[in-house]
């Protein structure tokens, strides 16, 4: 399996933990609107990495992966709402917001990664 599969295999995961807590927080809690804002925050951050791996180019790459991150924070947002109104207890909050972690680390990481080959590139081409 490839890093890339891997990571794809992380937000497909988190994405179906945010489907599900959206159906515990409907049929549960009776909580109806920040349930739709966090699947959407939430599922699109793999969405975005997904695009971000058939990206045009390392620049196209690095702006996919940026709005994945810029979901990612908004998922973090919605977990803090959902436990600060009760709708969520501690447990679940504190694990969603570990797998909210280490998506965010991925991202970071990767965006770090392309724009120092991104700016290597750059100062070769400058040299010439």
């Amino acid at each position: 399996m490839s890093k890339e599969d891997e990571i794809i295999d992380k937000c497909v995961a988190f994405s179906v933990r945010i489907n599900k807590l959206r159906k515990f927080l409907r049929e549960q809690q009776h909580e109806y609107n920040n349930s739709d804002q966090i699947q959407r925050s939430g599922t699109s951050i793999g969405a975005n990495y997904s695009e971000a791996c058939f990206a045009e180019s390392k620049v196209d790459f690095v702006h996919k992966l940026g709005i994945a991150q810029k979901e990612a924070k908004e998922t973090q947002y919605w977990l803090r709402v959902l436990y600060g109104s009760e709708f969520i207890n501690e447990e679940m909050f504190n694990s969603l917001i570990a797998d909210l972690d280490e998506l965010q680390r991925i991202l970071t990481a990767s965006i770090r990664t392309v724009k120092a080959q991104l700016n290597h590139q750059s100062s070769i081409n400058n040299q010439k």
